[in-house]
């Protein structure tokens, strides 16, 4: 299991398995095992996620907006929120992992696992809002340059603030009885019935913290 996050910046996207790998990326053992498999000439694949999301997620990816939408809060979104990222299902990229398995056209091969729908940072608010029955959210954005986080808040955003996504064609073209079965909206629904309120998220209290340091930044500005 690797990264879409091993690629190195680029001007072209989406992003494809042909990109080549960032060294300094935090990701980069990720690459070097890769390497390392194919120098013992092993039977290896090696899948490239861009953002999971789903039932289950350790990384509150789309928590992030859950939290906000269903309290009635502000969305803080950096930039002007047009960046276009990209989330996989959990149950997506399971999938592609089972027909991986015994599968001599996989060998030796590197996939990107993603959906198949792009959003943007916006977009990704107003969608969790519409999954979890809310009005659309409000937003606010700010620069991210201009906000100090200090230690021990919770990070401002769970999105590299860059266009971020790639080409699942590969994957497809390999394995062809494979696609992803969730659109974005049916995944953060079933995120949200199976995971946020199945784990009483929505009765819990968030760190609004870093929040309220935007908020009074952006106010402040205004």
């Amino acid at each position: 299991m690797s990264s879409a996050g091993v690629y190195g910046p680029t001007d072209v996207l989406p992003l494809s398995e042909e990109n080549p790998g960032d060294p300094n990326s935090r990701h980069k053992e990720k690459l070097q095992c890769e390497q390392y498999l194919d120098s013992q000439g092993m039977n290896w694949t090696s899948i490239r996620p861009v953002y999971i999301y789903g039932p289950l997620n350790y990384n509150p990816v789309e928590r992030y907006f859950f939290d906000r939408v269903t309290r009635g809060r502000p969305v803080c979104i950096p930039y002007d929120g047009k960046y276009i990222t990209q989330l996989g299902h959990c149950e997506d990229l399971a999938d592609f992992m089972i027909k991986c398995i015994g599968n001599p056209a996989v060998k030796g091969q590197v996939y990107n696992i993603s959906s198949e729908e792009y959003v943007t940072f916006d977009g990704m608010a107003k969608l969790c809002a519409q999954a979890a029955g809310m009005a659309e959210p409000k937003i606010v954005h700010y620069d991210p340059k201009s906000v100090e986080v200090p230690d021990g808040f919770p990070k401002a955003f769970p999105f590299r603030g860059m266009h971020f996504f790639a080409s699942i064609e590969k994957a497809k073209r390999d394995v062809p009885d494979w696609m992803p079965k969730f659109s974005m909206l049916e995944g953060l629904r079933s995120s949200y019935q199976q995971d946020y309120l199945a784990r009483g998220f929505d009765k819990q209290q968030p760190d609004f913290r870093t929040d309220e340091l935007i908020l009074s930044k952006s106010m402040s500005a205004a």
